[in-house]
């Protein structure tokens, strides 16, 4: 029952929301073009998520890493109202066979979400995934941000936002970033780090005017 009234006060506290979208027309392009993305966010923004995932796709939709845990299993039934399919699997415990399922959800069809500095942190840098799923799927990386200009903000160790009710809400993706096969993932850590810093600067900016 948790999962049930967790998802259902989450979709009721975003229908209250103004929402507003930034930087759509790119990734709207990937979608008609029938290419697959990974939506890249800090942990912090997780609540409100699935407002970034307003596309329709064919049969599949996004998916995301769930633990094997009971938490894992918690999230997993969460998330399914909202239309997002999990693949169980914990990349702290496990990192390769973790990817090795991610990598083959994406050639299935499955865009993928991934908080990058998730479950617990170092808050907002780049843990090892995102960038060795591009380059072995081909899939875009879509920075993405959800900010809020009215929030609560709860006591974790990412002081994760939520928004107060009929709260003015941006989703705002950066440019897709491409990643060659053969890419230095180091290099390339670096720059979605940067990128998704900066969609984080401007999130508390929004949150503070």
């Amino acid at each position: 029952m948790v999962p049930f009234f967790a998802a259902h006060l989450v979709k009721l506290l975003a229908y209250t929301l103004r929402v507003k979208y930034e930087g759509l027309e790119p990734i709207q392009e990937l979608v008609r073009a029938d290419r697959r993305f990974i939506l890249a966010f800090w942990h912090r923004r997780l609540v409100m998520m699935p407002l970034a995932y307003p596309f329709k796709r064919k049969g599949r939709g996004v998916a995301i890493l769930a633990s094997d845990s009971r938490d894992g299993e918690r999230s997993t039934a969460t998330w399914k109202w909202f239309g997002i399919h999990s693949v169980r699997g914990t990349a702290t415990d496990d990192g390769a066979k973790a990817l090795v399922r991610m990598i083959r959800a994406v050639k299935d069809g499955w865009d993928f979400g991934i908080t990058p500095d998730g479950p617990k942190g170092p808050l907002q840098e780049l843990k090892p995934g995102v960038i060795a799923l591009a380059k072995r799927t081909g899939a875009a990386i879509v920075p993405v941000c959800v900010a809020f200009d009215r929030a609560w903000h709860l006591k974790t160790w990412d002081r994760m936002p939520i928004p107060m009710p009929f709260a003015s809400c941006t989703v705002r993706f950066g440019e897709p970033l491409e990643v060659p096969p053969k890419a230095h993932e180091s290099e390339w850590n670096h720059e979605v780090e940067d990128v998704l810093n900066g969609l984080e600067a401007w999130a508390e900016r929004m949150s503070h005017a």
